[in-house]
């Protein structure tokens, strides 16, 4: 496929994703797969990718204070090691299976998107054992899911940090971006060994990324993010996991 139609799907990924805690990882890896890359190289250039674009949301997420760390922490802990062991895993998945889970990701991540509610922007009591406890196997489910699959696993962290920790809204997104980060290059690491890797494209596809992360984080961090984005990118999504399911079944 043309650079001209990839990087633009790269920008605008990154930078929609960005806006509400994600990288881009949720539509880089079943994209890559899509187009005919190999699974490996597809996860490999997708977890990479990811953590650049959550890494260039950070730097805008942390000057404007909005990274809760201690709840971040425990969960990159746990997630630095699930990653690796998520990506070993990829090797020995059938790839009708991997296909399939990838098809469930996109379709709850869709449902996320289109039919979450508002959630209260403040607060709550939650014991620092949960904090700690929960937080730490929050991250190694999402660490092991994100270097299985090549997507960064913040589909999961943002609603877990709402629901199960408490967390404001914004702070949940901004959170996750802080741990997406170190989640995709841990599991980037362990597929690199393995994948073969265009060190060209990624590199273009980096700056891309880079970019789409610094505007969709300001986005976020001025306006939030729009309900129409979210119901078409959810569209998107959907569109995207019935590709998947066509893929592996035909």
């Amino acid at each position: 496929m043309s650079l001209f139609i990839l990087l633009p799907v790269i920008f605008f990924s990154s930078m929609i994703l960005t806006m509400i805690g994600l990288g881009g990882g949720l539509v880089f890896s079943p994209f890559f797969v899509l187009i005919g890359f190999p699974i490996s190289t597809a996860v490999a250039a997708s977890l990479f990718l990811n953590g650049i674009a959550a890494l260039s949301a950070l730097i805008v997420y942390i000057q404007k204070k909005m990274v809760d760390f201690s709840v971040s922490i425990p969960l990159v802990v746990t997630s630095l090691l699930g990653a690796p062991m998520g990506a070993l895993v990829t090797h020995k998945v059938d790839i009708k299976i991997f296909f399939i889970l990838l098809a469930a990701v996109l379709f709850l991540a869709a449902m996320r998107m289109l039919f979450s509610k508002k959630t209260q922007n403040r607060s709550e009591a939650v014991s620092w054992q949960t904090r700690v406890f929960g937080g730490g196997a929050i991250g190694f489910f999402i660490g092991f899911m994100g270097g299985l699959l090549g997507i960064g696993g913040g589909v999961f962290i943002v609603p877990l940090l709402i629901y199960l920790i408490k967390v404001p809204t914004k702070i949940a997104a901004a959170s996750s971006i802080f741990i997406v980060c170190f989640s995709s290059f841990s599991g980037f690491a362990a597929h690199a060994a393995t994948a073969s890797i265009d060190w060209q494209f990624v590199i273009l596809a980096s700056i891309c990324s880079f970019a789409g992360g610094q505007i969709g984080s300001r986005i976020m961090v001025e306006k939030l993010k729009g309900r129409t984005i979210r119901v078409l990118f959810g569209i998107i999504l959907l569109f995207m996991c019935i590709k998947i399911l066509h893929k592996a079944f035909i």
